[in-house]
């Protein structure tokens, strides 16, 4: 049988993952086309490739979800393949199905094999025939509240609702107790359907100090399956990896043997083909449970890549013309460390909420050996309220695991976002604790060390202040004498003929402000992006970029944006916010829970937003009465918009 025509590959997806599988397609001599929504219509991914085909409409569910607008994309550009990236329809086996009915190839395993294993709860009842060791659970067909109640009570709480054809941390919720779950099931079902098209529901046993151990494993249409080592995702928030590496630390060849083995064996049972992850919980006593596994290449695969020297883009490609796996399992390399971490927009300070807006200043790290950023936006693009908020990964690589750690530090040193929020200080907190740099891993890293990673916001020192204060003066838009920059024409100070020698800037910065007086005497001086300061005779340099009204000053290892304000419109802005709900981020409204004239309890759930696949409630900070709505269900809603107003009692 003659190998498949495969010149034009079709991703069906967006972000940093569409761009990552177009450079390999490229590198390979295949044309690309992207799929967009209305929204993605000039977004980096759509950009990047030969082809691109509008697919209309704004959420997920108007256009990367649409299966027949897909087809009819592969089918007009000429595309005799389709790779699904991970999340939307990628472990989605009516997809698969309808990719070979049509006459295309699915860069991706069977469908059977997605019923098999895409279902979480399918693939729990195969491992626990093949004698694979699970989590205690439930992960029957019955879907009713009572049903899920008398489970959690035999398994016993703490217990974890996940969605059955879920990833990615959506539809899946911890469970302390009993008075929990009904909310909790209500709300993940929802995610679940916004999100995978399908509501279904498990639970399981919630462990205690765990670690997340997963096997990379591949297979050709041949018979032929291998795994290509493991990797460590333990460090997670809300059930959402946040840091990946490379191998599993402290892990033993024995054990990367076994849990490899018994990966291979669980994807040869299906008929396993192309790219796939065995995930298991491994406990302090080197037991593995299985949790799942993923039908589809992972986010974290770049870790894999870098310890290996493989392209698993390349290798799905070449397996789906049926060439055979290049190597024996002998012959698979294991070189160096290597460490993920996934950059969102978001705000850690303010429970991790997504973050929309514009990016001002988007500035990746210098690329490099062992330096690698996969990412999916560029400086001035716009991240909607539609979409996952990931904005791209930085992998690095080392000979060992601390000089991958210090590698990666001195990336995130590098990068520069402004314009919105972001987990970039988070990230850089997590590489540089002492517990991660000891390799102390579980799944309870984040909340044990919350107080570290996310320290309460400290006053801005005098020397800050005033360095900003001079960045910003010296950074305002010069006018004349661009040509001398020694000139006392081309400057910035508080020299003004005819006028004071002084002028009043009103910072703010991170939520604090300050009114500072400038002469023409500067303790610090701009140099291009570099501002030189000088303090008790110690001389640094500090990043500083002008973007429009703002500055974003590299300080104590962050950058930080400072801005001008004015104190009067900020205090009346103050006072008509008195007694307002707001919305935290733009999102749609999908429940509306209260209505005017009711009271309500301290921490009464008032209304849930949908924002970037995840639901976020909005809750009554202290008992009182609804005096007014002023949002209905299905609206979309801006950031800061009001939402209820609620008087006190």
């Amino acid at each position: 049988m003659s190998a498949p025509v495969l010149t034009t590959l079709l991703v069906a997806n967006r972000g940093e993952i569409a761009c990552r599988v177009m450079r390999t397609a490229k590198a390979l001599g295949l044309t690309t086309v992207a799929v967009h929504s209305a929204t993605d219509r000039d977004a980096r991914h759509s950009r990047e490739a030969d082809i691109r085909v509008d697919l209309g409409g704004s959420k997920a569910a108007d256009s990367y979800l649409q299966i027949d607008k897909l087809i009819a994309a592969a089918k007009a550009s000429g595309a005799q393949a389709i790779h699904p990236g991970y999340g939307f329809l990628s472990e989605n086996a009516g997809f698969a199905r309808a990719i070979e009915e049509a006459g295309l190839i699915f860069l991706g395993p069977p469908a059977s094999a997605i019923d098999a294993m895409g279902s979480k709860s399918a693939a729990k009842a195969l491992m626990e025939t093949a004698g694979v060791p699970l989590v205690p659970g439930y992960h029957g067909e019955a879907q009713d509240l009572d049903t899920f109640r008398d489970a959690c009570e035999r398994i016993g709480y703490p217990v974890l609702l996940k969605a059955t054809a879920g990833g990615g941390g959506k539809g899946m919720k911890v469970v302390e107790d009993v008075s929990q779950l009904a909310e909790a099931l209500a709300s993940a079902q929802r995610e679940a359907q916004s999100s995978f098209g399908d509501s279904r529901m498990l639970v399981e046993k919630y462990l205690l100090k765990p670690r997340h151990v997963e096997i990379q494993v591949f297979a050709d249409q041949h018979g032929n399956c291998l795994y290509l080592n493991e990797r460590d995702c333990s460090i997670q928030r809300r059930h959402q990896k946040v840091v990946e590496e490379a191998p599993a630390p402290g892990l033993s060849a024995e054990q990367r043997r076994a849990m490899g083995e018994a990966a291979v064996r669980s994807a040869q049972a299906i008929g396993y083909v192309g790219a796939g992850t065995v995930e298991f919980l491994l406990d302090a006593r080197g037991e593995f449970f299985f949790m799942e596994m993923n039908t589809r290449l992972q986010v974290e695969h770049p870790v894999t890549e870098a310890i290996t020297g493989l392209d698993l883009v390349a290798w799905q490609i070449r397996a789906a013309r049926g060439e055979a796996l290049p190597m024996t399992q002998a012959e698979v390399p294991l070189i160096g460390h290597a460490i993920e971490v996934r950059l969102y927009a978001e705000d850690p300070g303010n429970d991790f909420l997504p973050a929309t807006g514009r990016l001002a200043l988007y500035r990746e790290s210098t690329p490099g050996p062992g330096r690698r950023v996969d990412s999916g936006v560029e400086e001035g693009d716009e991240i909607s309220p539609f979409y996952d908020p990931m904005l791209g990964k930085l992998i690095a690589w080392g000979e060992d695991r601390e000089q991958a750690r210090l590698r990666l530090l001195s990336m995130l040193d590098e990068f520069a976002i402004g314009g919105l929020k972001t987990n970039i200080n988070f990230l850089r907190r997590i590489i540089g604790h002492p517990a991660f740099a000891a390799a102390e891993l579980d799944t309870g890293f984040i909340p044990r060390y919350q107080e570290q990673l996310l320290p309460a916001p400290a006053d801005l020192s005098d020397e800050f202040w005033l360095a900003a204060a001079q960045g910003f003066a010296q950074s305002q838009p010069s006018v004349s004498r661009a040509d001398d920059m020694s000139s006392p024409w081309a400057i910035n100070s508080g020299l003004r003929a005819g006028l004071p020698k002084e002028i009043t800037l009103h910072l703010s910065c991170e939520g604090q402000d300050r009114a500072l007086t400038l002469g023409d005497v500067s303790t610090a001086q701009l140099r291009g992006e570099q501002l030189l300061t000088e303090h008790n005779g110690v001389r640094r340099q500090h990043r500083a970029i002008r973007r429009g009204d703002a500055l974003y000053l590299q300080w104590d290892g962050e950058l930080r944006r400072v801005e001008t304000y004015d104190p009067i419109a900020a205090v009346e802005s103050s006072h008509s916010h008195q007694g307002g709900l707001t919305a935290p981020m733009n999102g749609s409204i999908v429940r509306v829970l209260v209505e005017a004239g009711q009271t309500v309890e301290a921490g009464a759930q008032l209304v849930v937003l949908e924002a970037m696949k995840m639901e976020h409630s909005i809750r009554a900070p202290h008992a009182g009465v609804i005096k007014a709505l002023y949002c209905q269900e299905g609206e979309m809603v801006s950031e800061g918009s009001a939402l209820v107003e609620l008087e006190e009692a």
